[in-house]
């Protein structure tokens, strides 16, 4: 990247180059507008970013994005890589919980925790029997879901029992969110089901009574991984933007305009986008309302085994680690499994997810950790061929109770010309941050 600090005010200024920032940037160029982004690290992308390793596609963000919010879709058509979609492998979905010493997979017919079909509930050997009597018995609710604002473990505990919210919610929630169930905001999270309840009462039936309404939820990757959309973003915008390298450390108002400093220069603009993370934010504008979004960090380490040195089935998406049962492993995805045009053909891959803990650990006895519990749960007992380590402090904002209205006065508090893009204010996923960051080009640009 350039590092060009000539003195002339620029229109608009972006700090942050991952998904958020240059999608903010490429909106804001098809509006004939050239911005300028700077990003601290030499590299573009931030969060998504795909390497390939020994003929292997290893995703170090996110693998996927959902396709029911629509924004991630129109711009992959827009940028030209529609021809490179690739689904999920649904025919093998099944995803699996660790529960007293075994994988034990979801049932069939599961929306999130929400039973849909009887018998693979009444087969299942994950929950108890007190638990599938309850879940059966909340189609008879009739009283609406209060309107006050709860957590996510309260909302399900209420509906389904402590089991549903030990087994079912928190490790589904744990490798978006990264948080505390009882802390997460039900109507940020699982926004659609509260509106059910609300609605119906039972959520069982607010779920099947409109399971027409609603589309299925689908995910879609790329062939050459989620980098695809950022690299082509970076060289649509080589013309149309100009691109610094620095740490933002400072940013004020001067005269009429914001004055941005990075070591050894300054630039003046005349809007500033910060589409750097919560924390970034909260610094530079000195804002304890933007502090007071909590931020959890996590860790992937990818593990590559030769295919011949790997027994087990890999049949499933891989599994879960409920907070009850966990030691350091948050998670395991199957890669060879959920997708294809991701693995070598003589590579299984294996991709790990730790929390706050796994950060505290050096990389070889994080590694070392992650073998110990993958021998546990899967009886693998081989080497790595080759192992990728990504530790992502402060990566994960939480939706706390609360969080939409401290986005609201967040947003009414910010001085003109300054705008929030990012995964802490409204959706966590590749499609909000692109939502977002074409809302907030269109208001420059208007």
């Amino acid at each position: 990247m350039s590092t060009d600090t000539n003195k002339s005010t620029r229109p608009v200024v972006i700090v942050g180059g991952g998904i958020s920032g240059l999608a903010t940037a490429y909106y804001l160029a098809q509006k004939g507008i050239r911005p300028t982004l700077i990003e601290q690290e030499p590299r573009l992308g931030g969060l998504v970013h795909t390497e390939t390793i020994a003929g292997s596609r290893v995703e170090n963000g996110p693998d996927s994005f959902l396709l029911n919010k629509t924004a991630a879709i129109e711009l992959i058509r827009e940028i030209g890589l529609e021809d490179q979609l690739i689904p999920r492998n649904e025919a093998l979905h099944t995803t699996y919980i660790w529960k007293q010493g075994r994988l034990q997979a979801l049932p069939e017919g599961l929306s999130m925790m929400i039973p849909t079909r009887i018998w693979p509930l009444l087969r299942s050997g994950l929950l108890s029997w007190g638990t599938k009597i309850r879940m059966g018995l909340e189609w008879f609710r009739s009283q609406p879901e209060s309107r006050e604002e709860i957590s996510v473990a309260e909302f399900v505990r209420s509906h389904y029992g402590q089991e549903a919210v030990d087994y079912l919610a928190e490790p589904l929630l744990a490798g978006v969110y990264g948080g505390d169930c009882e802390k997460m905001s039900a109507t940020e999270v699982l926004g659609r089901f509260v509106e059910l309840g609300q609605k119906y009462g039972s959520l069982t039936k607010g779920v099947l009574r409109e399971r027409g309404k609603a589309a299925p939820v689908e995910f879609r990757s790329l062939k050459g991984g989620m980098g695809q959309i950022t690299d082509r973003l970076a060289e649509l915008l080589r013309d149309k933007c100009d691109f610094l390298t620095g740490r933002v450390e400072t940013l004020e108002r001067v005269d009429s305009v914001w004055r941005l400093r990075i070591p050894d220069a300054s630039i003046d603009a005349q809007q500033v986008v910060l589409a750097c993370t919560a924390v970034t934010a909260a610094r530079l504008l000195g804002s304890p309302e933007l502090a007071r979004i909590e931020h959890t960090s996590a860790a992937t380490v990818m593990l590559g085994f030769r295919r011949t040195d790997v027994q087990h089935p890999l049949n499933g998406f891989g599994f879960l680690v409920p907070k009850r049962e966990r030691r350091l492993m948050l998670a395991a995805t199957w890669v060879n499994t959920k997708f294809n045009h991701r693995a070598a053909e003589d590579t299984v891959l294996i991709r790990c997810f730790t929390g706050e803990e796994g950060m505290k650990l050096d990389d070889a006895t994080l590694v070392a950790a992650m073998l110990n519990e993958l021998t546990e749960k899967m009886g693998l007992a081989a080497k790595p061929a080759f192992t990728r380590i990504n530790r992502w402090p402060l990566s994960m904002p939480q939706y706390h109770v609360g969080h939409r209205a401290l986005v609201k006065r967040i947003e009414a508090g910010l001085p003109w010309g300054v705008h929030l893009v990012g995964n802490a204010y409204s959706g966590v996923g590749v499609p909000d941050c692109i939502r977002i960051a074409k809302k907030i080009a269109g208001k420059i640009a208007g």
